[in-house]
């Protein structure tokens, strides 16, 4: 942690010092911070929302938009770094949105742990660290992250991993309450920040790739109690619904769905409107993927991967949209749902946005639930044939892949989306909205109980579909600003890109950061790229735009692993924060050099090395890595010392040597000689790659191909 007049050589001893610290430890961190907060005390009003970025998307609305307009494509030029706090997790994304409130700044990281900030001078704080089991890894579809926390009232509340909600005292870090939200015994987690209003937290959980049933909760957000609990998608028939509407829900489904949970998690997307106290969710997609496989005959699957609207206050169900009806595809609604006021056809309309993965951009009536548009804003869709009067996708019959056995489906847009997780921003002033956008294809092949790792597809990642890939012209990853009225793209920046969150202010700019340590402003109106900054780390997670003493920030976590040719390098986390005339700087780049390739000679037949294969994709890929197909989070197991010892090999991952750092024992699904033949398949690839050497260094690797999404699902 840095500020551009804090010796070094203290700051780095402090932060050493803080991280994994205790709620006893945060107390001697306040104690050390105590004369420096009493320096630069509060100056953000908390009645002035425009002055800070008080919760995950700003405001209720979540549309990323900062009414600061002391930065504009004028004055830019002068936008440097102010200050950057330095973030000690390793191995994990940085997913976080920073949060604002009465001049403070806080940031999740990788293991749910949350710091603090003087958002003025960057002075640490307080850390705080929910000691979130390392072996609850295996419980989690992608990845050890947070996307960010809530404030409300002198509260700062957040989701950990193992589906806790912690609340702290903001000023303090001091615990206040915790509560478990989720089943401990079965595979859920929480991701996505909570939302607050009139003191209920609203907040879901992920777990549908593990089978789990979807659901979202209300919470006293003075002292964690549960006040209601929505159920997306029905159980069992014969212990009876919860809810009304999973009645009539259950003719939608066939055969014994309730056996895999269904799926339908409610992970990211929660959106509170106050014109109508309602509380508004996307949610996840089905499980297993193939709807032939977890619901055999069709039926469209309420409530996966749909717009549903609850009354905030009691939780009942009033309206819902399902934008992917028989979901194959993982085309989940968990993307952010945006409110605006918005003239259409001459008449004003209190509305709610979503791009969500499918690649159709939805504007629907609040109050009523009424659809008024639906539009691709992608290329093409192959998923589906068009819609219905009632504005209900029309699914096409050949991209059903779950019944065709071998024969598989190029999904378009890809099963990566069309837009993930990366929020997106609208700006009132120029109508548009920015979205985060990647046009491609991806190939699915269906197999009944087949694993991506840890998660329970029902597809086979090893196979490709017997039809060749389709030629997308215009595929690839950009920025894309959107009219929602007009219902057509404006333009489209390739300098941007799908993979990261957008910001966008009143001073006619958007903000995006890339996964290759760029972070770069674009014209609002036009897409003009007018300034741009290296970050020495990749950008996922959205920006924020806050005021303290007149003076206007931007504040954007880099933390994302730096991809070399055929390898993750290490992360080196940051927390920046620019202001105009700022001097900051960043240390002297590292380069990084991977460890040696150093493999014993190969070993095994084909059909030793062709099962070896089978067990990879199936256990070890989703986290490890598989050439690009799928997100590598941990470490490559090409540079592992084990791969040299059959007994250590065995011992980690039979045995579970390094549970404690997330790499459970994995004896419940292989045997010793099915290690072996893991070991050698990983040997084989070891020994490829030190033949062929990669080049190493700072540039970014190439773009992958339009099919080669980085991350399958995102939770």
């Amino acid at each position: 942690m840095h500020s551009p007049t804090k010796p070094i050589l203290f700051i780095l001893a402090l932060v050493t010092v803080l991280v994994g610290c205790s709620d006893a430890e945060v107390e001697t961190a306040q104690d050390e911070q105590a004369a420096v907060s009493e320096v630069s005390a509060p100056a953000i009003s908390a009645t002035d929302i425009g002055a800070q970025w008080a919760s995950y998307g700003s405001d209720y609305t979540e549309q990323r938009y900062s009414p600061l307009n002391q930065i504009t494509p004028d004055t830019i030029g002068e936008l440097e770094l102010a200050w950057y706090g330095d973030l000690a997790e390793r191995g994990g994304s940085y997913e976080t949105t920073p949060v604002v409130s009465d001049g403070r700044i806080f940031v999740s990281a990788p293991w749910s742990k949350v710091y603090a900030f003087d958002a003025k001078n960057g002075s640490l704080l307080w850390k705080y660290d929910p000691e979130v089991p390392g072996e609850w890894a295996v419980n989690l579809c992608c990845g050890i992250v947070n996307r960010g926390v809530a404030t409300w009232e002198d509260m700062v509340i957040w989701g950990t991993l193992d589906g806790r909600l912690v609340a702290v005292d903001a000023a303090s870090g001091e615990m206040l309450w915790e509560v478990q939200a989720t089943d401990r015994e079965k595979q859920l987690s929480i991701t996505g920040a909570p939302r607050i209003a009139n003191g209920r937290i609203f907040i879901g959980e992920a777990g549908s790739e593990f089978h789990m049933r979807g659901y979202l909760a209300a919470y006293d957000a003075s002292n964690g109690e549960e006040l209601w609990r929505w159920w997306a998608v029905p159980g069992n028939p014969e212990l009876g619904f919860e809810q009304p509407e999973l009645e009539w829900a259950a003719d939608t489904w066939n055969g014994d769905w309730w056996e895999t949970g269904g799926g339908g998690t409610p992970w990211d997307a929660i959106t509170y409107d106050p014109e109508t106290d309602q509380v508004i969710i996307g949610t996840g997609n089905g499980a297993p993927w193939p709807a032939e496989i977890r619901s055999p005959g069709g039926g469209d699957n309420l409530f996966t991967a749909s717009i549903v609207a609850l009354d905030a206050t009691t939780g009942e169900y009033r309206w819902h949209y399902q934008a992917t009806p028989e979901d194959s595809w993982d085309f989940d609604n968990t993307q952010q749902l945006v409110t605006a006021d918005l003239v259409i056809n001459g008449e004003e309309r209190h509305v709610v946005m979503q791009a969500p993965k499918n690649g159709v951009f939805y504007v629907i009536d609040i109050a009523t639930g009424e659809v008024l548009s639906a539009d691709l804003y992608v290329p093409s869709a192959n998923w589906m044939l068009g819609f219905d009067e009632n504005l209900k996708p029309i699914i096409n019959p050949e991209a059903n892949y779950g019944a065709f056995g071998d024969r598989g489906f190029h999904v378009v847009p890809s099963a990566g989306g069309a837009h993930s997780w990366h929020p997106m921003a609208f700006n009132p002033d120029t109508g548009l909205m920015y979205i985060p956008t990647n046009y491609g294809s991806f190939p699915l092949v269906a197999e009944a109980g087949a694993r991506m790792g840890n998660q329970l597809l029902s597809i086979n990642v090893g196979k490709r579909p017997q039809d060749p890939a389709p030629v997308l012209e215009g595929a690839g990853s950009y920025l894309l600003a959107w009219d929602p009225i007009a219902k057509e793209p404006v333009w489209e920046q390739r300098l941007g890109g799908s993979r990261a969150g957008v910001l966008t202010t009143a001073g006619n700019l958007v903000f995006q950061g890339t996964s290759d340590a760029t972070f770069s402003a674009f014209r609002a109106d036009t897409g003009e790229q007018v300034w741009t900054t290296e970050t020495q780390a990749g950008i996922v997670g959205g920006a924020a735009s806050y005021e303290v003493d007149g003076e206007q920030y931007v504040a954007v976590v880099a933390g994302q692993n730096r991809r070399g040719a055929g390898y993750w390098a290490p992360n080196f986390a940051r927390l920046l924060v620019f202001k105009l005339g700022a001097d900051a700087t960043l240390p002297e780049m590292i380069t990084y050099t991977p460890p040696e390739l150093n493999p014993p000679a190969n070993f095994g037949d084909a059909d030793l090395l062709a099962q070896g294969e089978t067990h990879y994709n199936a256990h070890c890929a989703s986290c490890h890595g598989n050439n690009g197909r799928v997100s590598s989070l941990f470490p490559d197991l090409k540079y592992a010392a084990a791969l040299n010892s059959s007994a250590l090999f065995n011992a980690i991952v039979i045995d579970g040597a390094l549970q404690n750092n997330g790499m459970v024992s994995f004896s419940e699904f292989l045997s010793t000689d099915d290690a072996d033949a893991v070991r050698a398949y990983v040997v084989s690839l070891s020994n490829e790659a030190k033949n062929n050497p990669p080049q190493f260094g700072n540039a970014p690797a190439p773009a992958p191909e339009p099919e080669e999404e980085e991350a399958l699902h995102e939770e």
